[in-house]
């Protein structure tokens, strides 16, 4: 990865605008540096990153301001880049967004990144979120923004400076505002209830997308539209649906004879790709969703599922047995050029193309366990993250350096539950459901 140096210029300010669907303003600071002067950054490209030290105080206000410093210090910390101090510690109390903080207070416990923050309400309710970013040993601010929104949204606002820090400090976009859809799990072993289930990436806001009366596997977000894909087994039939997140709207992406499988979106979002199954063998199949026009990529006696996009659209990596056991294969977009990658031992399924387009990660099986891995596009540099009794379903955040996937549990109780893990294989995280959790799948960044 490339070394980011920053440098800002004086009186730079931007205004900041997303378009939200929870009506969430936002307006950018003004961020002063000494011109070509070089703050602080993160070194990505390092195999093993010394986490930064970084203050984040409670920010002053109303009390939700309490609470958005701790989703702000808890999203930095899991990111594995970042080391947040104790705010025992602190020698400086009461900073606010307007106030310019005693730097050697700073210093003296090795904070090289400080944050300070206030948040109000507004005569008409809503809440008024500022903070600043601050460089501790050039004594320079950063960046600061300023946020406008219903009270109900305050987790969301936390997400979103998180995610400013986040770039300011390594160059790279952040992951903090996004969702995960997912497979909750209920009810005993033998008998599991299994509802599609909505989440911020940290575990918060869980919310049923079905009621439980249909098995629901395999969902998928759209990577350009607020759009899940998933399958649902009604009357023992497979289907395959498209939801609608914003207005709650269902419909039948079609139907398909036999079992089909592992439906993904392309990168434009106007098609889809699956497995179908017929005879006993299961080939990959790519569906226009604007016409309902369906082309066969694969034609082989054998099983060829968990088909993936790469970013640019120009290739589909792939899982088939057609060399005797599961094996990663990639092929062009039409089917053609078709050609193994996975040589290592053992069995390799589920590979998933990384945002970035330089790695693939996958499930690999191999004397009795089951690994969460990843590996260059060609096959090279294989590298395994997280192992143990049952580990699958690996999904990407939309910066491609964090994984989550699901882990199931041995034993009569036992069950799934959702793990993130970031490219070091170092810091893995288990990312609470209210019950069992599988098949996660990671939103792009919420717009």
């Amino acid at each position: 990865m490339r070394k980011i140096t920053s440098r800002w210029s004086a009186g730079l300010s931007r205004l900041v605008q997303r378009s939200l669907s929870m009506a969430l303003a936002l307006m950018a600071l003004v961020a002063f540096a000494s011109p070509g002067h070089a703050l602080i950054e993160i070194d990505i490209r390092q195999g093993n990153i010394q986490p930064m030290p970084i203050a984040i105080p409670s920010f002053s206000g109303v009390p939700q301001g309490a609470q958005i410093a701790q989703v702000v210090e808890a999203d930095l910390k899991r990111s594995g880049l970042f080391a947040p101090l104790d705010k025992n510690t602190f020698l400086e109390k009461g900073l606010t967004s307007s106030s310019s903080p005693s730097f050697a207070n700073w210093t003296v416990l090795n904070a090289q990144a400080l944050v300070t923050g206030t948040v109000t309400q507004e005569a008409d309710g809503r809440l008024k979120a500022e903070f600043r970013l601050w460089d501790v040993y050039a004594g320079k601010q950063m960046t600061g923004q300023q946020f406008f929104t219903a009270p109900k949204n305050w987790r969301r606002v936390a997400h979103i400076i998180a995610d400013a820090i986040y770039e300011r400090l390594t160059g790279e976009k952040g992951y903090f505002d996004t969702r995960i859809v997912y497979v909750d799990e209920s009810g005993p072993k033998a008998n599991r209830v299994k509802r599609l289930a909505i989440m911020d990436q940290d575990g918060a806001n869980v919310r049923y997308l079905t009621d439980g009366r249909d098995l629901v596997l395999t969902p998928r977000f759209s990577p350009t539209r607020q759009e899940v894909t998933y399958m649902a087994l009604e009357d023992g039939q497979p289907k395959v649906y498209l939801l609608n997140l914003e207005n709650g709207r269902r419909s039948n992406v079609g139907k398909f004879p036999g079992m089909s499988f592992s439906s993904r979106f392309s990168p434009d979002g106007l098609s889809i790709v699956l497995s179908l199954q017929q005879a006993g063998d299961a080939n990959i199949y790519r569906m226009d969703l604007r016409n309902g026009k369906i082309t066969r990529l694969t034609n082989s006696a054998s099983i060829d599922t968990s088909p993936t996009f790469s970013p640019d659209g120009r290739q589909i990596a792939f899982e088939s047995d057609r060399g005797g056991r599961q094996q990663v294969y990639v092929m062009n977009s039409d089917g053609s050029n078709v050609r193994r990658i996975s040589f290592g031992q053992g069995s390799y399924g589920t590979p998933v193309w990384s945002p970035r387009g330089d790695l693939i990660a996958f499930t690999k099986q191999y004397k009795g366990q089951f690994q969460i891995g990843v590996m260059k596009t060609d096959g090279s540099r294989e590298r395994i993250l997280a192992d143990g009794y049952h580990n699958e379903g690996p999904t990407w955040a939309p910066n491609g350096r964090v994984l989550m996937f699901f882990r199931e549990s041995p034993g009569a109780g036992g069950g799934p539950k959702l793990y993130s893990i970031d490219l070091t294989g170092r810091n893995e995280y288990q990312v609470p459901t209210p019950a069992f959790g599988s098949d996660p799948a990671w939103s792009p960044l919420v717009e």
